[in-house]
């Protein structure tokens, strides 16, 4: 087609996939500003109503710092807390908290979701891609059956979970139909959005041996670090693993050796640690050391107490949350993509070739610059963190070390010194599981979807590295 002439002049050409998405999603153009403002406004009013005297059990006020720091952990979906989530809150309480995590879950899968589809235009979502593939645009029915379909999968599962979780504490436990149905709920919701609070002041030490429970709330942190992409592609596609996106792939593969590793190392380090597993039997020992080894994937809760594991354990503990789960989930870290990617560059490296092949496909370079960024930033994040606490607190490097990268990775595990932290920290710690939550994703989006040609290059040198 041709240019009109100058007055009431269009341009026919087809419109980029960039101006599409403007349109469709008007804050698009600036992603990182429209997502902080909106979980901004959503710490704002949780910890207006957790600061209600109506939201305490003792019918009083609570502090502000403790507000703020609960509702911003029930929002970024972390789970660390500073008052005893089933003694200091009320019912009313309780569901503000509950309703945090909830949007708080949705939010970061439908963000993370879509903007990966925005990425790539392609996560394995069967989403009518000829079409798309040939205008390089992202359609409004895309955007409409991600955020559908995230809501559906989610409340699939935490209906499942809570059903599970309600009949057991029903049956085995004497809990009464209301208070069942109630804790069911709770803990399924906090679960599968890898949150990790709990009506109970133990967490779930008091279930270590029992089966039901412990291996649903595993299985429920398992689902939602994987995230929405991976489960639909794998939902869909269950019978043909050789037809899944390499996301998938990658994504699963790694969760299963990360889960594997911890699972070996945590329970042979806790195995004669009488103040964990040692004085349990064999049985409640493997089931405790998966739950351990599950856990630091983002889900927040533990079965035997973290505070009393040995040094080798926290350190594994602490490269797990580091390390996250799938990109796209309820899972915190720089994700488990991110760091497989990193191991490949690193073999491509040793190697000694020019490419860096991943099952079949080539890496772009630019995916490479980007995971080394996200990786590169969150460990300086930690450092900065945990020299900051070690300088404001009593507390050793073992301990700090840990409670830095359980707020930046949003994991929730302690090893019970965050209410004794004092409220400067508090207020730190808020700040990390904020930037924690909403960093990775911000930033990568806006690593991958920034297009800056470059018109020249100057010329080559290589300085000696090593």
């Amino acid at each position: 087609m041709s240019r009109r002439g100058s007055q009431g002049s269009v341009d026919a050409r087809p419109r980029s996939w960039r101006s599409r998405l403007r349109r469709l999603l008007p804050t698009a153009g600036r992603p990182a500003r429209a997502v902080v403002a909106g979980f901004a406004m959503a710490v704002g009013v949780g910890t207006a109503l957790l600061s209600l005297p109506v939201a305490a059990a003792s019918r009083e006020s609570t502090d502000f710092v403790h507000a703020l720091f609960t509702a911003t952990s029930a929002v970024s979906i972390t789970g660390l807390a500073v008052v005893d989530t089933g003694s200091h809150w009320s019912t009313f309480g309780q569901v503000v908290i509950l309703v945090l995590i909830q949007a708080g879950g949705l939010g970061i899968m439908t963000l993370a979701s879509i903007l990966g589809l925005l990425v790539s235009r392609r996560l394995g979502l069967g989403m009518e891609l000829t079409a798309q593939r040939e205008t390089r645009s992202l359609q409004l029915g895309d955007v409409r059956r991600v955020v559908i379909g995230v809501i559906r999968l989610s409340l699939l599962f935490e209906v499942v979970i809570a059903v599970v979780l309600g009949a057991r504490l029903l049956i085995a436990y004497d809990y009464s139909p209301g208070d069942a149905v109630y804790s069911g709920i709770f803990h399924s919701v906090a679960s599968f959005n890898n949150a990790g609070f709990s009506l109970h002041s133990d967490s779930m030490t008091r279930f270590v041996a029992d089966p039901w429970i412990s291996l649903t709330v595993s299985l429920a942190v398992i689902a939602g670090g994987l995230g929405f992409p991976v489960l639909f592609e794998v939902g869909r596609r269950l019978r043909g693993p050789h037809r899944w996106s390499m996301h998938a792939k990658i994504t699963l593969g790694a969760t299963a050796l990360l889960l594997l590793i911890g699972f070996v190392f945590i329970t042979a380090s806790e195995w004669r640690n009488e103040h964990t597993m040692g004085g349990f039997g064999v049985p409640t020992k493997l089931l405790a050391g998966f739950f351990a080894a599950v856990m630091p994937r983002s889900g927040g809760l533990n079965s035997v107490d973290v505070g009393e594991m040995t040094s080798a354990s926290l350190l594994v503990q602490d490269v797990l949350m580091f390390i996250g789960g799938g990109s796209g989930s309820t899972a915190g870290g720089i994700k488990v993509t991110t760091f497989a990617l990193l191991a490949f560059v690193i073999v491509a490296e040793i190697r000694g070739e020019p490419t860096v092949h991943v099952m079949g496909r080539r890496l772009a370079s630019s995916v490479q610059r980007q995971a080394l960024t996200v990786a590169l930033l969150s460990v300086g994040l930690v450092m900065l963190t945990t020299i900051t606490l070690l300088s404001i607190t009593p507390f050793s490097l073992d301990e700090v070390l840990f409670e830095s990268i359980s707020a930046v990775a949003t994991v929730g595990l302690s090893t019970g010194i965050t209410a004794d932290l004092p409220p400067i920290a508090q207020v730190l710690m808020s700040a990390l599981m904020f930037i924690g939550r909403l960093g990775p994703v911000t930033l990568a989006a806006a690593l991958a979807l920034r297009d800056r040609p470059r018109r020249y290059e100057l010329p080559e040198e290589r300085p000696i590295v090593g």
